[in-house]
């Protein structure tokens, strides 16, 4: 079972992830404590495209890409250019509450007449896109997905220091994500 640590002062924040860019990022976005001025990114967020999150976060300090559900698997040459060229020792992969990639599959006609009406498809394109890409895209826990996802980048990139965040939407904080 997984348990969300809210992270309202500096102790909360685990020591693997203390004087790194994780602690960073926590310390800016739900504490707002950020003296340092950054000329280049120190780490990699992987979070989702939903409008409802905004990082409070200083100017240069991160990478981010912004995909359905914080997925990272159709953005391998950007997370190995943020590494490689970039410099990035850390990436942040932030999960949050009620996000839209869970559960695609009852979403299936409200995506397709949207397409039909917001878009000018037509109903057959509409519905061959979901049921092509439903499936890739979809995810059936949030927690569950960042966590296989972390797995993933960790195996991936094993010097990189990989942390799986949870952003509560309804209060905007980061919340440390504990393994029992």
């Amino acid at each position: 079972m997984n348990k969300l640590i809210k992270v309202t002062e500096r102790e909360d924040i685990f020591l693997k992830y203390r004087n790194t860019p994780i602690e960073k990022l926590l310390l800016s976005h739900n504490l707002g404590i950020s003296n340092e001025k950054y000329s280049s990114a120190e780490l990699l967020v992987g979070m989702c495209m939903d409008n409802r999150k905004q990082l409070n976060i200083p100017s240069n300090f991160a990478y981010i890409i912004r995909s359905g559900g914080g997925n990272l698997r159709f953005s391998e040459f950007k997370v190995a250019y943020a590494i490689a060229v970039g410099g990035v020792k850390a990436i942040a992969l932030i999960g949050h509450n009620n996000c839209g990639m869970v559960n695609l599959m009852p979403k299936k006609e409200k995506f397709i007449n949207g397409l039909v009406e917001n878009a000018g498809w037509n109903k057959e394109r509409a519905e061959s896109l979901f049921m092509n890409f439903a499936p890739i895209y979809e995810i059936y826990d949030e927690i569950e997905f960042l966590q296989s996802e972390v797995i993933r980048l960790k195996m991936k990139y094993p010097k990189i220091l990989v942390a799986p965040l949870f952003y509560n939407v309804d209060d905007n904080l980061l919340y440390l994500i504990e393994e029992e």
